[in-house]
């Protein structure tokens, strides 16, 4: 099979194909790919059993990359993440033997079961694509991406991830429960046969690396960008904010923006694509002052306070 990486198509057929595992979340596969060909990672945070191992396997499946599978304990290594030099007896010599950092898509599964210090072996891979192991440095392949799924908080046996983990996750997501007639078809889709076992991929590496300097080359107005910004300094003015969101938030911001709308079928963003991808984008890395998080406050409230209360580019001012 010859496999192509247009642009206007490659993106339909990965959801689609997605799609014949996870039923009803075309929204939610169309976010992880804006994050895929941003050169973003993708945090997963919902309750256990709705799907969010099995939409990371469908991804790296669909696009033929290599998987890794890290599952998170309290006993976890930073070792087991990344990997360690080994005596080889036969050789007389130290081996390095990597660890499951060094796949193309890696998922680390139950990410908030682990101590901080495993949580933390994760940065340097995320913000950089390397991995230093006994002073060796060793760059990580293209693409690559983690996934992390993430039980709520409240659960027992989890650690709360630390900002700095938080503001590297180019998103956090949620798959939600199905409705009534998408949870009829799921359970008529695996009564005989899990549909991952015969998904097959629809790309290569190699076109979505192509992809993703294509959406780095989409345009994007200075007015756009100011926009992006003047969203940022909002959460960090936000009365409800003890922590807004960071300038690496905004960088981010701006790259998703390009990947939406490549997907979209443009070569330009238009502020509508910032404000779709505020939230999932921006709402993980507001930290909440703690009277707000005694009223309950959202994270996903101070965000839409902020797009609510900056212009639009290009907007018609209301005179009363």
């Amino acid at each position: 099979m010859t496999f192509t990486a247009d642009s206007k198509t490659l993106a339909n057929e990965l959801i689609e194909n997605v799609g014949k595992v996870i039923i009803g979340k075309s929204d939610v596969v169309e976010l992880v790919l804006v994050a895929l060909f941003s050169n973003g990672h993708v945090l997963i945070e919902d309750v256990p059993g709705v799907g969010k191992t099995m939409l990371v396997r469908s991804v790296a499946t669909s696009t033929g990359c290599d998987y890794r599978r890290m599952q998170f304990t309290p006993d976890l290594l930073p070792s087991d993440v990344t990997g360690a030099s080994v005596f080889n007896q036969k050789t007389g010599n130290f081996e390095f033997r990597p660890g499951p950092i060094m796949a193309q898509i890696v998922l680390a599964d139950e990410i908030n079961r682990a101590t901080p210090k495993t949580q933390s072996a994760l940065l340097e891979a995320m913000g950089e694509q390397q991995v230093t192991v006994e002073g060796t440095t060793r760059h990580l392949p293209s693409p690559f991406m983690v996934l992390a799924t993430q039980n709520p908080i409240e659960y027992e046996g989890t650690f709360p991830l630390p900002e700095a983990q938080l503001d590297r996750f180019f998103m956090r997501i949620s798959l939600g429960y199905p409705d009534s007639a998408q949870e009829v078809a799921i359970m008529d889709d695996r009564e005989h046969v899990d549909p991952i076992n015969e998904l097959a991929a629809v790309c290569t590496p190699d076109d979505i690396v192509k992809l993703q300097k294509e959406a780095d080359d989409i345009y994007i107005d200075t007015l756009v960008k100011q926009y992006i910004v003047d969203i940022a300094d909002a959460t960090r003015q936000h009365p409800e904010a003890a922590l807004g969101v960071s300038p690496r938030a905004s960088i981010n911001l701006m790259k998703g923006g390009k990947a939406f709308a490549m997907l979209k079928e443009r070569d330009y963003v238009v502020p509508d694509d910032i404000k779709t991808l505020a939230t999932p984008m921006l709402a993980h890395r507001v930290l909440l002052t703690p009277s707000a998080r005694m009223r309950e406050v959202t994270q996903e409230t101070v965000i839409a306070d902020a797009l609510s209360q900056v212009p639009v580019p290009g907007a018609s001012v209301r005179r009363t």
